[in-house]
């Protein structure tokens, strides 16, 4: 199937995306709600796929090597809507141990973290940090409270942070 695809033969790019589609949205979908754009983000990794798939050295599983490139897409999307990443603020005043420590982090990287949040903290983080949305939107999008909205971005930023001394890359204060 790969060499059909390297060979630009239709048929096998048709059944390599139709197999591992349903793989690439669900783990897009875990970062943004937006099926629509789950979509489009899968399409343009997909489209990489496509034009990289001369460069596969059949070490390692195919799907894990899609799923690589359509991760990197997934954190290009982000990192062109958020040129700054203000919702990784440490809260409090506190500062990096480096103050380039933070640029520093790919996006890819930072996903992983958020990745780490329990499932409805992380959606109502994505919502929120990445994705622009007020609480009063996610309440009614997600169908909770705006204070239980409140409280999940609270504690993803406690949770972040966390995560941040775990890597060492922020001092814990006292």
């Amino acid at each position: 199937m790969v060499n059909g695809c390297i060979e630009n033969d239709r048929t096998y790019q048709e059944a390599l995306y139709r197999r591992f589609y349903p793989v690439m949205i669900g783990m897009c979908m875990r970062y943004t709600q937006d099926r629509n754009l789950a979509m489009e983000i899968v399409n343009s990794g997909f489209l990489r796929v496509f034009k990289k798939l001369h460069t596969f050295q059949f070490t390692g599983s195919l799907e894990g090597w899609i799923r690589k490139i359509v991760y990197h897409c997934l954190a290009d999307h982000f990192k062109k809507k958020s040129s700054n990443i203000y919702f990784l603020e440490i809260e409090h005043g506190e500062k990096p141990k480096d103050n380039y420590v933070l640029e520093g982090l790919y996006a890819e990287d930072i996903l992983k973290l958020i990745d780490k949040l329990p499932n409805a903290t992380r959606r109502v983080f994505i919502l929120y940090a990445i994705e622009g949305y007020k609480h009063h939107e996610i309440a009614e999008a997600v169908n909770i409270s705006i204070g239980t909205s409140k409280w999940h971005l609270s504690e993803a930023r406690k949770k972040l942070k966390t995560f941040l001394y775990e890597e060492g890359l922020i001092a814990k204060n006292g």
